[in-house]
């Protein structure tokens, strides 16, 4: 029962005004986007590699071929397993730089717009055939269940529908940068049309035609012949071929490459896709030997491709037969829409623009509409496109079957295998290689297989007799694509490896060293200004503001590393919009580089990081080896506890890394690439002034910062590169300085506690003495104030008044040495008191430190020496080194017996004084020598000493810039001799 051809026109339009609704209501943001951008819409989108020839061509590939017709999808499943090696890998490239179709990333890999124009053409000559296949089909579909159907202008009506679904949806925006989310759910709503019309049909085949699953093995019983024809071309015919072709069509069709990359949300799509696209090509297929089975019994000589329509016509329902040709039509008008824009995109990028580049007013502007002029010669080309399908439907054999036309794109997209391998895989693979491989290709392509295919009357017999020639009687595709792609591979290695390309060794050095000049243009209103003679106004306006938004600037930016960065982001958002080789020529004229310029070494560095970081061409062997340990040493300085800030020649910083971001509060953003003295206050002074110092390489200093007082210590090197091989940029590197920034304030306040403990013992152990020699002033102020009354002499009490007052005097002395020893150093130490530095006769404080010692009654019976002369000064902290003596003399009493004598004096050297602190004592053993400035150890009884006296020593000579240097012999005496700076007027 056949239909009206209005109802089939009638049920075409009312299906694409809902695709038309679809799409419209996904753009306007009517279906949720957590539908609309679900990796289920995606895996579905790709189901768009079921065209008509899988719609309609497998049943009768399956009547050819039998169980072959599998290998068309297996072949999909297999490309869907290395989905992590090629899928995402490309994903990724194509992200990155804004790459829109599979000419975009050949031209990124092997420069030069020849590469470009190459495939663009050679895809458009094999994508072509493939729209006339899906033209074919509906009209041919029209006319196996309508009526007075006229094929020319049914194909005429579907170009000129599926036009203006491309153009209003697939052509909207200017750039391909952009996503079209309304166009990727009417393709996955396609895709779900496809399937439930393909089980449908499936089906009836089985309980409409046949009456259930046994019917049809009884049928099958009864003609045995039928189950041979699908098994005997698994035995007699390769698979390999098939799978390889079906392998490269999974991501190389235009459509294909459109969906999976310039479509794609994110690699979680992918990873769902690389399971969901393989499941849903089974489910199309469960049908399609049911639907043959069904159509050999009902018609055996009808054509087999058009058994899905052909079948449904043996039912009484009208709904099912439209159900079939609406399933055809979304598979055919898919494909022609999504072919087309993607091969519109590349025509425009590397054919239209490169020849006929916009022109520009009168005044030598740019267009005045850019975008405008780009999208209307998209649409231009969309249209010229569908009509060259058209053009080819026309003139092609009407003899030829759908899986052939199929099979001729198949075999052309394969082509580019060899290339893609050079782009992720082979580093060492040329723009020559490449071209070379891919025109060796084009030949035996057309000779052996596009052209007898096409043209049969004309070429079929040289085919024929070649075949015959080489003892091949495979089918015409697995001839081709063997040679073919052999001859490809071979020029591609050969030429790659023989001839090496100077020219493109050189081009990547200079991408990688572009760092070393600066951008003429100096800031990001000078940028748009240059960029409109090209673009104008309003696009270079809108094309700096997007490059900013990505890159976080701000539109005052003038530092010469962001304005590389800001330039980079235009080429890339460009790339998306007229293809990398126009971009590249457009930055490249309007934006120029200074190559004599020099950038601060900081920002030099930084940039090149970012481009090993983003390079297209992964690092292998000894350079992969040295980048990571780059990375491993970058590391350690990162996270080392003390501050680091390296330096270039021009005192631009380097590297600062968090233990000095923590410090300082300078974020490691915000310090890289300025000047050290342009750091906020007090950090550019400090460290400014260091880094400018001659002589120093360390440095204590105290810093205010908001009511804390920190205590830095800094240490610092000069780099010396000696390097004849390091390039320019080694060149460079001499001159630079790294600085060390170590925080002591918590050391220092514990020195300062542990000091201060140490004299609170001390005092305690002066105690009895100094009770006793205030209690000898106070004996004699009490007996002459008691006679006081009885002597009425004026001159007398004159007199006993003056006693009583140099008594008190005496006492006070003692008084104030134990409180001012005391007190020295005590509070928070480092955080609140200063240091006290001041230069000081070493004399008087030895006889200060030799007061206080003999309060303890214990060194009564020694006798102290000081021979220190009263013109040696040193630069210190007066009450510090006081304690250094007080601790070395108390040492050196307790060591000594009754009667022997302690000295103390001074010599200098090289603007150095040496107190020497000798004893008579009982000396050090040997084994001891090693451990007496290590806090709490001690060869004193219990209760006698703390063990801190010599390890405080030690740690305020240190800082005080000096040593401490013991010579001993146990049983003859020690002497301790400590090394100070001497005081500037003295030396």
């Amino acid at each position: 029962m056949r239909l009206e051809l209005s109802l089939l026109f009638a049920a075409g339009v009312i299906y694409l005004i809902i695709l038309f609704l679809l799409a419209y209501a996904t753009e306007r943001g009517w279906v949720p986007a957590r539908i609309s951008r679900h990796p289920a819409v995606s895996t579905l989108a790709l189901g768009v590699y079921a065209s008509s020839w899988s719609f309609n061509g497998s049943v009768g590939f399956a009547k050819v071929e039998g169980y072959r017709f599998l290998a068309i999808y297996l072949g999909v499943t297999l490309a869907c397993l290395l989905t992590p090696v090629i899928w995402q890998r490309v994903l990724g490239l194509t992200r990155e730089y804004q790459l829109a179709s599979l000419a975009d990333l050949f031209v990124f890999r092997y420069r030069g717009p020849a590469v470009g124009a190459l495939v663009t053409l050679f895809m458009l000559a094999g994508s072509v055939p493939y729209l006339a296949l899906e033209i074919r089909a509906i009209t041919e579909s029209v006319s196996v269940i309508a009526y007075g159907t006229r094929p020319a202008a049914i194909a005429l009506g579907f170009c000129a529908m599926v036009t203006l679904f491309a153009i209003l949806f697939g052509a909207r925006h200017p750039a391909q940068r952009d996503r079209h989310q309304g166009l990727v759910v009417a393709i996955a709503f396609e895709s779900i049309i496809k399937l439930v019309a393909l089980l449908s049909v499936g089906a009836f085949a089985v309980f409409g035609v046949f009456d259930g699953f046994g019917d049809m093995n009884r049928w099958i019983t009864a003609h045995p012949e039928a189950l041979l024809a699908l098994q005997r071309p698994v035995k007699d015919a390769p698979w390999g071929t098939l799978l390889l072709l079906s392998f490269a069509a999974a991501f190389l069709l235009p459509r294909q490459f459109h969906i999976a990359f310039a479509e794609s949300p994110g690699p979680r799509s992918l990873r769902a896709s690389s399971w969901g696209l393989p499941a849903y090509l089974l489910l199309l297929n469960l049908p399609v030997v049911p639907i043959l089975l069904a159509g050999t019994a009902l018609k055996p000589d009808a054509n087999p491709e058009y058994y899905v329509l052909g079948i449904t016509l043996a039912g009484t329902s009208n709904l099912l037969s439209g159900l079939a040709f609406v399933g055809g039509l979304s598979a055919a008008s898919g494909t022609v829409i999504l072919t087309t824009l993607s091969l519109a995109s590349m025509s425009l990028n590397h054919l239209l623009l490169p020849l006929r580049p916009p022109k520009q007013d009168r005044a030598g502007a740019g267009p005045s509409d850019f975008y405008g002029w780009l999208l209307w010669a998209r649409r231009g080309l969309i249209v010229a496109i569908i009509l060259s399908g058209l053009g080819c439907f026309l003139l092609l054999d009407k003899r030829l079957g759908l899986a052939e036309l199929g099979l001729v794109s198949f075999a052309a997209v394969a082509q580019f295998l060899p290339g893609l391998v050079g782009v992720l895989f082979w580093s060492r693979a040329t723009r020559g290689g490449f071209i070379a491989g891919l025109c060796g290709g084009i030949v035996i392509w057309a000779t052996l297989l596009a052209l007898p295919v096409l043209v049969p009357q004309t070429f079929g017999g040289s085919l024929s007799s070649l075949r015959e020639l080489l003892g091949l009687h495979e089918d015409p595709w697995s001839l081709s694509t063997l040679v073919s792609l052999s001859v490809n591979g071979l020029l591609f290695v050969f030429v790659s490896t023989i001839w090496p390309a100077a020219s493109e060794a050189t081009e990547r050095d200079a991408e990688v060293h572009r760092a070393g000049g600066v951008v003429t243009a100096g800031s990001p209103t000078e940028f748009r200004a240059r960029l409109e003679s090209v673009l104008g106004a309003d696009a270079a306006q809108a094309e700096v503001q997007r490059a900013l938004g990505d890159l976080t600037m701000r539109l005052d930016e003038r530092r010469p590393a962001e304005l590389l960065l800001l330039r980079e982001r235009i080429e890339r958002n460009l790339s998306g919009l007229m293809g990398p080789v126009l971009a590249r020529m457009v930055v490249d004229d309007s934006l120029r580089m200074d190559q004599s310029a020099r950038t601060a070494l900081a920002e030099q560095l930084r940039v090149l990081e970012q481009r090993l970081r983003e390079a297209r061409v992964p690092l292998q062997g000894a350079a992969l080896e040295l980048e990571a340990f780059r990375r491993y040493f970058r590391q350690i300085l990162e996270d080392l506890p003390q501050g680091v800030c390296a330096l270039g020649p021009d005192t631009d910083i380097v590297i600062w890394n968090q233990a000095l971001e923590r410090l300082t509060g300078v974020a490691e953003g915000d310090a890289v690439g300025r000047e050290l003295s342009g750091l906020p206050t007090p950090w550019g002074e400090l460290l400014g002034g260091f880094a400018a110092a001659d002589t120093a390489t360390s440095q204590e200093r105290r810093i205010r910062i908001g009511k804390v007082e920190r205590v830095l210590q800094l240490y610092r090197s000069r780099l010396k590169v000696a390097s004849k091989t390091g390039g320019q940029l080694a060149s460079h590197l001499a001159g630079g300085q790294v600085i060390l920034v170590e925080d002591l304030t918590d050391s220092k306040l514990l020195q300062a506690q542990v000091a201060h403990q140490d004299r609170l013992a001390s005092i305690g152990r002066l105690a009895a003495g100094v009770a006793h020699e205030i209690g000898n002033p106070l004996t004699g102020i009490a007996c002459v104030a008691q006679n006081l009354p009885f002597d009425m002499d004026p001159a007398v009490v004159g007199e006993r008044a003056e006693q009583i007052v140099e008594q008190t005097r005496r006492i006070d002395r003692i008084v104030r040495s134990l409180v001012s020893f005391s007190h020295a150093g005590v509070g928070d130490g480092a955080r609140d008191e200063p240091s006290s530095n001041a230069p000081f006769a070493v004399s008087d404080a030895v006889e200060e430190a030799m007061h206080l010692v003999r309060l303890n009654r214990q060194a009564r019976g020694v006798e102290s020496i000081n021979l220190c002369s009263p013109e040696l000064r040193v630069d210190g902290d007066r009450n510090k080194l006081i304690q250094v003596f007080v601790n070395l003399l108390s040492n050196a009493y307790d060591a000594s017996h009754e009667g022997a004598s302690v000295k103390v004096s001074a010599s200098t050297n090289t603007g150095r004084v040496l107190i020497h602190v000798t004893d008579r004592g009982t000396g050090i053993p040997d084994g001891l020598k090693e451990r007496i400035f290590e806090p709490f150890f001690t060869t004193k009884r219990v209760g006698e000493g703390t063990g801190l006296g010599l390890s405080v020593v030690y740690s305020i000579v240190r800082e005080h810039g000096g040593s401490v240097e013991i010579e001993s012999s146990e049983g003859v005496g020690t002497t301790v001799t400590v090394v100070l700076p001497m005081a500037a007027a003295a030396a």
